[in-house]
């Protein structure tokens, strides 16, 4: 076989090489292109968003993994690879990958739906799943919490989001729900009167919505008053310690009783021990 039969032979593998090489580097280049362009369009998307940028993040991730395996196959299919194959390979290995991972999936959904539904940020103080704490870190998979006493609690987002959350640092301001008791004998009036007077002292008792003061229950062994001011949520924990002392001590310089329980115990058929 001469050189002119030989390449005759092989050009045409090589023309239809060619070919393949050409569109296997536009495949690549569109797919390149279409990823900046897509980027772009997202970051321009939600720029001006509150969407958590963990979300968006893990948004440009997915469709960076779908578009690269789309081009992968195709790349592959323009080379002459069965591609049908390798698709059912990968899907199986997904699928199994699924199972397996279940309980970190539904974590993981759990973690998008508290960052798209933002029921805390951090920083808020929140009691989710029995725990009480500060909110520092929301993560795609867990939440972790700073305790009062400066413990870490790790918890997972499933749990979360399976669980009623409480969020009191939601709104800017709160409400203090205190229980304030005097004995019977006291002048309900006047007890009312010192209680608010006590509230309008403190500035950082909020005018608007006025503060309440009621008498909420008879008791066993008191006349029970309701105490609720509002306050700028940041002032809650001061204002209610204030409150607490500045009642009390009004109370005491006013001779009005705050009783304590007490029980009458009787003794029946008891006789003095011999000597």
């Amino acid at each position: 076989m001469n050189i002119d039969t030989l390449w005759a032979n092989v050009q045409p593998y090589l023309v239809d090489f060619g070919f393949r090489l050409i569109a296997v580097v536009i495949i690549y280049m569109a797919g390149k292109i279409g990823l900046g362009i897509i980027d772009k369009v997202l970051k321009k998307v939600f720029s001006h968003s509150k969407v958590e940028p963990t979300i968006v993040k893990f948004l440009q991730n997915m469709i960076h993994v779908a578009v690269n395996v789309f081009v992968f196959l195709a790349i592959m299919g323009k080379l002459g690879i069965e591609t049908t194959s390798l698709v059912a390979i990968l899907g199986a290995a997904t699928l199994a990958v699924g199972f397996a991972l279940q309980g970190s999936l539904a974590n993981f959904s759990s973690g998008v739906l508290i960052m798209l539904f933002r029921p805390f940020k951090v920083g808020d103080f929140v009691e989710v799943g029995g725990k009480i704490g500060l909110v520092h870190t929301i993560g795609i998979l867990a939440c972790e919490l700073t305790t009062p006493d400066n413990r870490k609690i790790i918890m997972p987002n499933g749990k979360i989001m399976g669980d009623t959350i409480m969020n009191f640092t939601a709104e800017d301001t709160r409400r203090i729900d205190l229980v304030v008791g005097v004995s019977y004998g006291a002048d309900l009036k006047k007890t009312r009167a010192v209680i608010l007077e006590e509230l309008q002292k403190n500035k950082l008792v909020l005018t608007e919505p006025e503060p309440t003061v009621a008498v909420t229950e008879l008791g066993e062994s008191s006349v029970d008053f309701f105490v609720r001011p509002w306050v700028n949520t940041a002032d809650y924990w001061t204002v209610r310690s204030e409150v607490l002392e500045a009642v009390k001590l009004r109370l005491d310089a006013e001779g009005i009783e705050i009783p304590f329980p007490q029980r009458d115990i009787h003794m029946r058929g008891t006789q003095s021990p011999e000597k």
